[in-house]
């Protein structure tokens, strides 16, 4: 069994969006992945960015610097 451990989370209200949000952290080298979201959370959409919490900053930059569509973020034992 995997081990949890208190993971970043963020959610959007769109499919679309949260694609999106992957492709730009693929190409612009910010660390997650996209996951089926939490039962613990409720989303717009069933998927979600996890990351470690400790790239929240990274993440926090990109999302203002370019006005990325998301929904909230979340930091949960996962």
């Amino acid at each position: 069994m995997r081990e949890k451990k208190l993971r970043l989370i963020i959610t959007f209200h769109t499919t679309t969006a949260a694609m999106a949000f992957e492709k730009y952290c693929m190409a612009n080298g910010l660390p997650g992945r996209l996951i089926p979201v939490p039962t613990s959370i409720t989303a717009g959409c069933g998927m979600a960015w996890m990351a470690a919490p400790e790239d929240r900053p990274a993440l926090e930059e990109a999302i203002q610097k370019d006005a990325l569509a998301v929904d909230a973020l979340y930091e949960i034992v996962h």
